[in-house]
């Protein structure tokens, strides 16, 4: 098999993985799984960054930057409350923080917006694994 096929052959398998976790899973998952995402995205844009590959760090990082966002606008205010308002500074934080990053190609910055996702994530594993727990 050649690489590229075996590229394309990953990718496509990427995808279906992806979409056979995203249907029918709880919003608790689905914010999970956007986190992994940005914090992928987050660690491969500093590898770029590191090895010099723009287009790559500018791609990776704009992605990071949508799916924040996409955190951002599925907070529900009315049921989160001041948590809900907590998490939409702290989103809106990293996705500024993340746009500087890429403007002044600055992994130290990149590293900071990881750990503050990375924390996120870890309080929504409990949450799943609590809940898990329970059923």
């Amino acid at each position: 098999m050649n690489m590229q096929h075996y590229r394309g052959a990953m990718k496509e398998y990427e995808q279906v993985s992806a979409r056979s976790q995203i249907e029918g899973a709880p919003p608790e998952r689905l914010v999970q799984l956007m986190l992994d995402g940005a914090l992928d995205r987050i660690s491969v844009a500093r590898g770029a960054m590191v090895n010099g590959q723009v287009a790559v760090k500018c791609e990776r990082i704009t992605k990071a930057i949508g799916l924040v966002d996409g955190l951002r606008a599925s907070l529900d205010h009315e049921r989160g409350g001041e948590l809900a308002g907590n998490l939409e500074a702290l989103y809106e934080y990293v996705g500024r923080r993340l746009t500087e990053a890429n403007l002044r190609n600055d992994t130290a910055i990149l590293d900071e917006a990881s750990t503050l996702l990375g924390e996120i994530k870890q309080a929504w594993d409990r949450i799943v694994a609590d809940q898990e727990a329970v059923q």
